[in-house]
C-alpha cells in the first residue's frame, strides 16, 4: 500500500506543485524558499499522489525533479488528486455523521438547543466525558454546513430551525466529467464524479490545461466574494517574488483559450483603476464589506470588454489605440485569411481583393497584439499603430530578424 498522509494546510503543496508542474526541472538545491526537510516531505506527498506523473533527469547540477502529464493520454485532471487530501479531525468527522443522522431527511428540522440535547443523550451518553461538543461548536458546524448547501434553515418566531436540503441526483456523468476538466472550480465534478460507481470516458482534449486545479480554493473565495458583491483583501506574489497585500473590489474572472491562465479583473480604488490580477500569484483571500459600486464597476468593466485584446486594460497613453495592417496571400493561401478571421478577436478583417485582407482593431493596449501581429510578419505589407511607440518596436524587431539572419532590407 503507498504511503497516505492527510494534510491540512493546502498553501505549501499548492506553492511547490506549482514549482513541480507549472516551472517544473527544479533541483533540490534550488529550493530555497523552505527547509531541505519541508522539500523532501513535500515532494514525498506529491509523489504519493502522483507517482506515474513525476519524472527525473540528471544533469550538472544534480537531479532535477518534474511533474509530464501526456494530454492525449491523460482523460482525467490528475492535479485534482491534491485537493482530496484534506485532513479532517476525529470531531469534524463525528458531528458530520451525528448531524446527519439527527437531520436524516428534509422534513425533519430541530433548533440548536434540541440538536445538542439529542448529541449529548442519543449519542454521546454512555461517554464518561459529557458535552464533548458545546453550543459554539456545533452552531460554527451547522452554520458551515448551511454555507455549503448541505443544509437549510427557517425561522419560526425567534427560533432558528435547522433541515437537510433536498438530496440531488446526479445522472449525467458525461457534464460532470466536462465540468471538471474544462471550468474554473473544476475540482466539484472530480469530487460528484467520484461518487459514480462508474462512468464512461466520452471526452479527450486536445490542449488540456490542468495547472487550474492548484488555484480552486482561490477562485472559489473570490466567486464567494463576487456573488455577495463584497471588497477583497489579497495577498499575492510578485513577479520579483516580493509578497504584497491589497484591496481590491473583485469583477470577474477571465481564462485565456491560449495557456488556460486565469486571471482576476478587479478594481483598485486606490488609483482608480480596472486592473487583471494572475490567479496563481495569488495565495490567501479575506472578504471585507459590501461594495456598494460593484454593479456600476461591473457594468463599466463590461463596456471595456469590446476593447480588450487580452487583460490589459490600459497601455502606456491611458486610453484607446488603433492598429491596423494589410496581410498578402496567394490565390491557394485561403487559410491564411481563414486565420485572420479565427483569430481576430475584437477586431475587424476586410477582404481588399482576392490576395489582400485589413485588419483594425480599437484597443486597450496595442503593445499585446505584437506576439500575434509578428506571426504575419512576412505577409504584412502596410501597418500603421496610433501608438508610433509600439509600432517602432515592431519595426525595431522586424530589423533585428533581418540582422540575425543576414537578410538586407
Amino acid at each position: 500500500m503507498g504511503y497516505n498522509e492527510l494534510i491540512k494546510n493546502f498553501d505549501v503543496i499548492r506553492d511547490y506543485m506549482r514549482d513541480f508542474y507549472v516551472y517544473g526541472w527544479g533541483s533540490r538545491d534550488e529550493y530555497d524558499k523552505k527547509s531541505s526537510r519541508t522539500y523532501d516531505d513535500a515532494k514525498r506527498r506529491i509523489e504519493n499522489w502522483l507517482g506515474e506523473y513525476m519524472k527525473y533527469q540528471w544533469d550538472s547540477d544534480g537531479k532535477r525533479v518534474f511533474i509530464s502529464v501526456d494530454t492525449r493520454n491523460t482523460v482525467h485532471n490528475p492535479l485534482y488528486t491534491t485537493l482530496k487530501a484534506k485532513s479532517f479531525t476525529n470531531g469534524d468527522i463525528t458531528l458530520f455523521f451525528i448531524i446527519f443522522d439527527i437531520l436524516h431527511e428534509p422534513s425533519v428540522y430541530f433548533p440548536l438547543s434540541e440538536i445538542l440535547d439529542k448529541i449529548d443523550e442519543e449519542y454521546l451518553s454512555r461517554f464518561e466525558e459529557t458535552k464533548i461538543f458545546d453550543g459554539s461548536t456545533v452552531r460554527k458546524k451547522l452554520n458551515e454546513y448551511v454555507s455549503m448547501g448541505l443544509l437549510k434553515t427557517k425561522k419560526q418566531g425567534k427560533i432558528l430551525y435547522y433541515s437537510r436540503t433536498k438530496n440531488i441526483s446526479f445522472n449525467n456523468t458525461d457534464v460532470l466529467h466536462f465540468f471538471s476538466e474544462i471550468m474554473p472550480c473544476g475540482a466539484f465534478g472530480a469530487f460528484l464524479l467520484d461518487k459514480q460507481e462508474e462512468y464512461r470516458d466520452i471526452f479527450t482534449f486536445k490542449h488540456h490545461y490542468i495547472n487550474a486545479a492548484l488555484d480552486s480554493e482561490i477562485v472559489y473565495s473570490l466567486f464567494s466574494a463576487m456573488h455577495e458583491k463584497r471588497e477583497i483583501e489579497i495577498k499575492k506574489i510578485t513577479r520579483k517574488g516580493d509578497k504584497r497585500i491589497l484591496r481590491i473590489v473583485p469583477l470577474k474572472l477571465f481564462i485565456s483559450v491560449q495557456n488556460g491562465r486565469q486571471y482576476l479583473m478587479a478594481y483598485k480604488r486606490r488609483n482608480k483603476r480596472i486592473s487583471s490580477y494572475r490567479i496563481d500569484y495569488i495565495f490567501d483571500v479575506k472578504p471585507l464589506e459590501k461594495a456598494e459600486d460593484f454593479d456600476f464597476l461591473r457594468n463599466k468593466l463590461n463596456g471595456m470588454q469590446p476593447f480588450l485584446w487580452g487583460v490589459s486594460t490600459q497601455g502606456k497613453n491611458a486610453r484607446r489605440e488603433t492598429v491596423e495592417f494589410i496581410v498578402h496571400f496567394q490565390n491557394d493561401e485561403q487559410y491564411i485569411y481563414d486565420r485572420l478571421q479565427r483569430e481576430k478577436r475584437c477586431g475587424t478583417v476586410e477582404k481588399i481583393d482576392d490576395s489582400h485582407a485589413r485588419f483594425y482593431a480599437e484597443v486597450y493596449d496595442t503593445n499585446e497584439m505584437l506576439t500575434w501581429i509578428r506571426s504575419f510578419i512576412c505577409r504584412i505589407t502596410y501597418v500603421n499603430f496610433s501608438d508610433k511607440e509600439i509600432e517602432s518596436q515592431l519595426k525595431a524587431d522586424i530589423e533585428t530578424m533581418y540582422r540575425m539572419y543576414g537578410v538586407s532590407e
